[in-house]
């Protein structure tokens, strides 16, 4: 996975922790049609996910505009629901604005 190229601040960044269950049935299939589903939203910046058991994904947005229409999707709608049926048990959704973003990257590996 590669860092998600966003532009210069200030955006979004929505934060989604999560505990995962053992029933695990559908859910590889679903992350990724929900992250295709993502990239083409007006106003998706951008996408960083890790974790097995304890998962992290961070998600980067234009505006709270844009985050709001994400989060009623149908289809994250659906995925949402069955998070909470089957392959969460608990989660945690922070959203942050970005004010300053900078980092490093090594040419000589």
């Amino acid at each position: 996975m590669s860092f998600s190229n966003t532009p210069k601040p200030p955006y979004y960044a929505v934060i989604f922790t999560a505990s995962l269950t053992n029933n695990l049935n559908g859910y590889t299939q679903t992350v990724i049609k929900i992250r295709e589903l993502a990239e083409l939203q007006k106003g998706f910046l951008g996408m960083e996910s890790t974790g097995e058991q304890f998962e992290i994904t961070v998600s980067y947005w234009e505006t709270l505009e844009a985050i709001q229409n994400w989060k009623q999707q149908t289809d994250h709608l659906m995925a949402q629901q069955m998070g909470k049926e089957k392959w969460y048990s608990k989660y945690k959704v922070r959203i942050a604005k970005v004010e300053r973003d900078y980092g490093f990257e090594t040419t000589h590996l």
